[in-house]
């Protein structure tokens, strides 16, 4: 056999290919100049980048990406997100409400406000900044101080990106927006203070993702998962970490800003407020408006409107109600949006306030709550005892964008206790632990409407209840007219002072002659103003109209020394009013058990009545509450500076005497109608005692308060022997609280127990320091306060060794010498 050397193998192989390409070359060259033409025809030429590194719209945003329009184009690819923002909404200014959507538990409940800020897109070169805007800081762009403004208060950049591609018709920028809402961006995760309280170290961006960010035609709405390490955490301190569901709305706001409307205190509003350098004043000024909507007069109806007709306005207020709430109890709260159309109509509108049913899926497959378009009253399957009513406005005018009001499910229960426990006695229909449907939807529909008084801009008016005599409040004819409050914006509920003979007196709050004024005031147009403060004159002489008469009075809320703008109270007199309330738990208090029972459910627990009884101790304390606000209380009634009246005037002397009687009478002296055998052997086997020592001991220290005494001690300063001073206030408490020492009777076991918290509040005040709220301070050292409470242990001090000779109780006696020397060591450490 021949053998050939591989290279002789592998050189004929060779020849053997150029032979065969140079036999073919003709044909070959023509085919493949075929192919090649062919293949220009039907191919894009592959996409490159620039010289700055924006790629191609197609490089970017590929076949896979899913895509929906509305304020941006928003564009997923798999776990990225991309906005694609015009350019015509560059330097447009929008509104972003990051909320706490949902909770881990022992964070209270979702809809919680977590920042609210404008933002504004800006494109540097090849980068676009999403920068905050402030307007804490302002002034006119037209004069020279607003340079100054700017100069001063660089808009910090909350984030830059880069542009990854020019849109298709190159009028629109797409960025990469999947870090900002999965990395720890502060401005819209967890709030500082919650980041605090719970000892937040890190983001887990691992553990945290994008939900969805879902676009509408003037909103994106942005949902993210976000867990925070933490070393505190609310619940599951196991885990070491906490989980959130965000939502960041960001809104578009109006090119031309509303025309703001100036505040003034003696109306209650809520309100934006800013610094603004370009008022005619020599000091650092501040601006604050009224956070409302934009109500305007049709072009068409001008005239009407000026020749007193009423009118509709361009653009009503709509609520649409959640598809999700109970069929049954939706037209309640429809009703209770629309009681709000006698407000608007003295302010000149007609229909300016509508509830509509939201649309079905069948019927509108686009329409979304999420959608800033749409005011949605959402209903919420939760075990939340509670209603709330926020608004999103904008900072430049105070115009209220959109409202979302939040219902949860189980505000019926607490509709309920209220109602059952204030009413009871005088009506039939609160009595048990399930209303009828009518009964409950009509305190939806008195629910419904407080919260919509919200979203209009309208705060709780505390002052509003004490407009109404006692009294009156027992009338048919004037409650029916009336209501039991002039506002149903205070905390007023449900008529506690009617009495069983009182047949036809009205139970229930209306939208009243305060609310229709309130709404009149910061809506009806006034047609010749061009500016704001053009406005000023007219609106000062409608408050001027209606100052001196207290249906129109606003009180505001937080203010625990005026007694006249007090929560949950009716009436102008809180002891008169507290003595119907307690004839009237007195009434209730023997048939709890049968009313807590239901027929149907022979077997059940006594969890109703343990309840209903909890409502009745709390009820009670309201009643006290209410009363020892008249001690070293102080009226807060607004003026302006040019109506020459005094806006702080000091309780009457009598009126503070008469409210600490009345509390040695009904809470120092032991209440024991509130004590029932039968109801504590159904609820509990223990803690009763302790709930009465809580109720007595919480007020005597709310008298004994720091603030309370330095109003107490200024009174007296002001009007001497016409005041209640600190001498004829400790002596009236040690007589109520003290009466057995005189008589040695024995002590009960709660008189006991309240003797002690007495003497332990005065040692307190002999040694610690004080505050009196409202960021005031009290040297204790220097006041009054304590020479007069070391006088006054030593006059308890010798009348308890007085006593105790002629005690006979032994367990008294026991409790009088403990006493004795606890007050020695009080006053003599040593």
């Amino acid at each position: 056999m021949n053998k050939f050397h591989p290279n002789f193998i592998r050189g004929l192989l060779i020849c053997s290919l150029l032979w065969g390409a140079a036999f073919h070359s003709g044909e070959a060259l023509a085919q493949r100049k075929k192919k090649k033409d062919k293949k220009e025809e039907t191919e894009t030429p592959k996409p490159k980048e620039d010289k700055n590194g924006i790629k191609a719209y197609s490089k970017v945003i590929t076949g896979e990406a899913k895509t929906k329009a509305g304020l941006f184009t928003v564009h997923q690819i798999e776990e990225k997100y991309y906005y694609e923002i015009p350019d015509s909404l560059m330097g447009r200014e929008m509104l972003v409400v990051t909320t706490i959507a949902k909770t881990a538990d022992g964070m209270g409940y979702g809809g919680e406000r977590a920042n609210t800020q404008v933002v504004r897109w800006d494109r540097n070169g090849n980068d676009i900044l999403l920068k905050k805007v402030s307007y804490n800081n302002t002034a006119a762009d037209s004069l020279p101080i607003y340079h100054a403004v700017k100069n001063s208060n660089l808009e910090p950049i909350i984030y830059k990106f880069d542009i990854e591609a020019m849109g298709k018709d190159s009028s629109s920028v797409v960025i990469e927006v999947t870090d900002l809402y999965s990395k720890d961006i502060k401005t819209i995760g967890l709030p500082d203070y919650r980041r605090k309280a719970y000892k937040v170290s890190r983001l887990s961006t691992e553990k945290s993702y994008i939900e969805r960010i879902t676009p509408y035609p003037i909103n994106i709405e942005n949902r993210y998962v976000m867990t925070y390490e933490a070393s505190e955490p609310p619940s599951n301190s196991s885990m070491g970490s906490i989980t959130v569901e965000m939502n960041s709305s960001m809104v578009l706001l109006p090119k031309e800003p509303m025309k703001q409307r100036l505040h003034d205190q003696r109306v209650g509003w809520f309100t934006t407020t800013v610094q603004d350098y370009g008022l005619d004043a020599q000091k650092a000024a501040k601006r604050t408006y009224l956070d409302r909507w934009r109500l305007e007069i049709k072009d068409e109806d001008i005239e009407k409107f000026k020749a007193g007709e009423l009118v509709e306005p361009k653009k009503p207020i709509v609520y649409y109600i959640d598809p999700a709430t109970p069929e049954k109890w939706a037209p309640f709260i429809k009703k209770g949006v629309e009681d709000w159309n006698v407000a608007f109509e003295e302010a000149g509108f007609k229909n300016a306030i509508q509830a509509k049913y939201a649309p079905s899926p069948e019927e509108d497959p686009d329409w979304s709550p999420e959608d800033a378009r749409y005011s949605v009253i959402r209903y919420f399957a939760s075990d939340i005892q509670n209603a709330y009513g926020p608004h999103v406005s904008d900072p430049r005018s105070g115009e209220i964008i959109e409202s979302d009001i939040g219902w949860f499910h189980n505000v019926m229960n607490l509709l309920r206790n209220w109602y059952f426990v204030q009413t009871a006695a005088v009506n039939p229909d609160a009595r048990g632990v399930k209303f009828k449907d009518e009964v409950m939807g009509r305190l939806i529909r008195f629910v419904a409407a407080h919260e919509v008084g919200h979203t209009l801009g309208l705060p709780h008016n505390f002052a509003s209840s004490h407009a109404y005599p006692v009294d009156s409040l027992r009338s048919p004819s004037f409650t029916q007219k009336y209501g039991t409050a002039p506002s149903i914006m205070d905390y007023a509920r449900f008529n506690y002072i009617a009495q069983p003979e009182d047949k036809g007196v009205n139970l229930f709050p209306n939208v009243g002659p305060y609310d229709k004024y309130a709404v009149a005031w910061g809506y009806r147009p006034i047609l010749d103003a061009e500016t704001p403060e053009d406005e000023q004159g007219t609106l000062d002489k409608w408050i001027l109209a209606k100052n001196d008469d207290p249906l129109y009075r606003y009180g505001r809320q937080g203010n625990s020394y005026d007694p006249s703008a007090q929560n949950e109270d009716l009436g102008d007199n809180s002891m008169k009013a507290s003595e119907y309330g307690i004839k009237n738990l007195k009434r209730i208090m023997p048939h709890l058990i049968d009313w807590s029972a239901e027929e149907d459910q022979p077997f059940k627990n006594f969890q109703d009545l343990e309840e209903m009884y909890g409502q009745v101790l709390t009820q009670f304390n309201r009643y006290m509450g209410h009363v020892r606000t008249n001690v070293g209380g102080v009226y807060e009634v607004y003026h302006s500076a040019g109506q020459d009246k005094a806006v702080y005037t000091h309780v009457d002397k009598n009126t503070q005497k008469s409210a600490v009687l009345f509390l040695n009478e009904q809470l120092f002296h032991t209440p024991k109608w509130l004590i029932d055998d039968k109801i504590i052997a159904r609820t509990e086997d223990f803690g009763y005692t302790d709930r009465i020592r809580s109720a007595q001991t919480n007020i005597l220290n709310s008298i004994l308060d720091w603030g309370r005494l330095a109003r107490v001690i200024e009174n007296t300063a002001l009007n001497g022997a016409e005041a209640y001073d600190m001498l004829n206030l400790f002596a009236d408490l040690r007589t109520g609280i003290w009466t057995e020492l005189s008589s040695g009777k024995s002590i009960d076991i709660y008189r006991r127990s309240l003797q002690r918290a007495h003497v332990e509040r005065l040692e307190y005040l002999l040694n610690n320091e004080a505050s009196s709220g409202r960021g005031k301070q009290i040297d204790a050292s220097q006041s009054d306060i304590r020479p007069v409470v070391r006088a006054e242990l030593k006059a308890l001090q010798s009348k308890i060794k007085a006593a105790i000779p002629r005690t006979a109780d032994k367990v008294s006696k026991i409790h009088l010498e403990d006493l004795l020397a606890r007050i020695d060591t009080i006053l003599d450490p040593k």
